[in-house]
Order: C-alpha cells, then sequence, then structure tokens
C-alpha cells in the first residue's frame, strides 16, 4: 500500500467481504501478543455488531490477563456454528465418576447426567459453557502474522480449509509476503490495535467500552505505555479518541526489562539513587600554627661555608 487511495481501496475491499458472508473466523498466531489478543477479540466484537458469526482460534494461547475482556471466548479449534452442541466446563483428572448414556427425558426437557466422583465437588452450572461444532466458515482474518506457518497446527493439520476461502491478512511485520487475497499491511504502525481501529472506523461500527478498552490496552502493552520509539502521533490520537469511546484507562505492567532499539541487549536499569556526602568539617587552625608549619617543615642544617663570599669570574664560580 502506497498511499491513502489503495489503502481505502483495501478496506473497501474488506467490507465487501464481510457484507457478503455470514460466517467467518479470526485466526491468531501462537503464542500471541496482547497486543494481537486486544485487536482480534476487538473486530469479533465489532463484526458480531454487523449480524455476523465470527469466532476467535488460536492454536496455543498462553496469555492470562483480566484486563483483557472476552478471553475466555478463544477457541483452539476451526470448527464455528456447526450443528453439534458441545458442553464444556472446568475439568480436574479423575473428578468425574460417570456419565450416564441412559439420558432421561422429564417434561420435554433431555437431560444429560454428569456423576462426580465421590470427594470432587459438584458441577458449578455457572461454570458450564455451550458452544456449536462441526460447521464450515466463509472467511479467514489472519491477524499479525508473517505468514500462514505462524499459526501453528490450526494452519499445518487444516490447510484443505483454506483453500478456495477469503484470507484477509492483517499485519504490520516487515517480513509480510501478502500471502491473502486481500492484505492490509502497515510496517510503519506501532501496533495491531491501531490498525484494527482504523479498520472500524472505516465499517462505520459503532466503538462501544468493551472494544475501545481492548484496543486501548493493546495499545498501550504494544507501545510500552506509549514509551517504545515507534510511538507515533496517531497512535496518541487514536488513545485519545479511545478514550472519548469509554475505554477503561489501564497501565501494562512489563515483566521483562525494556529493550533498546538499537541493539537486542535489554536496557540495565538506572542505578539507584546515592545521597551526596558531605566530607567532615576539619576545625580551622590558628593562623600562627600555619604560617609556621612550611618554616618548620622545610627548615634544615645550613652548610658550614654558607657564610663566606663568593668570588664570581667570568661564568663560572671560583
Amino acid at each position: 500500500m502506497n498511499n491513502h487511495q489503495s489503502v481505502n481501496q483495501v478496506l473497501s475491499r474488506i467490507k465487501e467481504v464481510l457484507i457478503k458472508n455470514n460466517v467467518g473466523i479470526i485466526i491468531i498466531p501462537q503464542n500471541p501478543s496482547v497486543d494481537t489478543v486486544c485487536a482480534a477479540l476487538s473486530l469479533s466484537l465489532a463484526i458480531e455488531k454487523m449480524s455476523k458469526s465470527v469466532a476467535v482460534v488460536c492454536s496455543n494461547q498462553n496469555i492470562n490477563d483480566q484486563n483483557i475482556i472476552g478471553l475466555d471466548k478463544i477457541k483452539n479449534n476451526l470448527s464455528i456454528n456447526g450443528n453439534s452442541l458441545v458442553i464444556s466446563f472446568p475439568y480436574v483428572e479423575g473428578a468425574i465418576d460417570k456419565v450416564d448414556v441412559d439420558y432421561q427425558i422429564e417434561n420435554n426437557n433431555f437431560n444429560l447426567i454428569v456423576t462426580p466422583r465421590t470427594g470432587y465437588p459438584k458441577i458449578d452450572p455457572n461454570q458450564v459453557r455451550f458452544s456449536y461444532t462441526g460447521g464450515s466458515f466463509d472467511f479467514i482474518i489472519v491477524l499479525d502474522s508473517p505468514n500462514l506457518n505462524s499459526l501453528g497446527s490450526l494452519y499445518q493439520n487444516n490447510q484443505n480449509q483454506f483453500i478456495g476461502k477469503e484470507i484477509i491478512n492483517i499485519d504490520r511485520h516487515l517480513t509480510n509476503n501478502n500471502y491473502g487475497t486481500i492484505n492490509l499491511v502497515n510496517k510503519t504502525i506501532s501496533s495491531i490495535s491501531e490498525v484494527i481501529f482504523k479498520l472500524i472506523e472505516f465499517l462505520e461500527i459503532p466503538i462501544d467500552k468493551d472494544i475501545a478498552t481492548n484496543l486501548y490496552y493493546g495499545l498501550v502493552s504494544a507501545t510500552n505505555n506509549f514509551s517504545s520509539y515507534s510511538t507515533s502521533a496517531d497512535s496518541f490520537e487514536i488513545a485519545s479518541k479511545l478514550l472519548r469511546f469509554g475505554a477503561i484507562k489501564k497501565v501494562f505492567k512489563t515483566v521483562k526489562m525494556a529493550e533498546s532499539p538499537f541493539t537486542s541487549s535489554p536496557t540495565p536499569p538506572p542505578p539507584s539513587f546515592i545521597p551526596f556526602q558531605k566530607k567532615p568539617i576539619e576545625p580551622n587552625k590558628p593562623i600562627e600554627g600555619v604560617e609556621r608549619e612550611p618554616v618548620l617543615q622545610e627548615q634544615k642544617t645550613p652548610p658550614q661555608d654558607w657564610l663566606k663570599p663568593k668570588i664570581f669570574k667570568g661564568r663560572g664560580l671560583i
């Protein structure tokens, strides 16, 4: 993308795909960053406002940050909107004694009975989740991935499901090879959340508090609380807009030391402050003692002939 016109053309093509199709998935790479997760969840919330069905998928998501809204909605498979009902709840090895295959039907209700093992707690109804599997999707949005292999097993084990699909490649990596049927790649922007904000803004989808909060947190994490060298004027402008949309201001807590943009070595922490310590003040000496001291130190016994007269002739001493 070399100019503003081409960017708008790409955004228009994305809009056409979203309007035309009803079911899609947003795939993020293995071990994604906080910025990537926030951007993906925000985009899914926005697309759902278009009355579309979309899921966020990741083969290996290891982020556990309570500041991210909807983190529990990330799936680890490509199935979406199928006909098979999946009932999920937290499970500890050995906690289930049996699941009765002889289901019960009472008052026109289908009852699937799950019995916990003795000594284990009952299943909490508030932790039971329902979803569907076995379905298909019309379009794929890949976020923050320089190539499809970055998706890990989701791509390597399901390559046939990528064939014939609209693949929207949204990224900021310098090494991105434009593998999508549509490529929205900005290699100079400071966060993927900023790209998604501009896309949602172009789609004219209302940005609510949840979308704004996730995008703001993604931007903050990618720029290390706006201290990164990649932070631009656009970063601050977008952050300002997100706050006006109701984003809850959150500070990203870094785990590692910040890296210098010019070296791979971590920047050392600033030295701790050591107060200036004055030397003890020596008491003033009497002026007589000060004047007398050098005389006493330099005094020597004079030579025996120092009183005799000296006779000079020419240049030498006789």
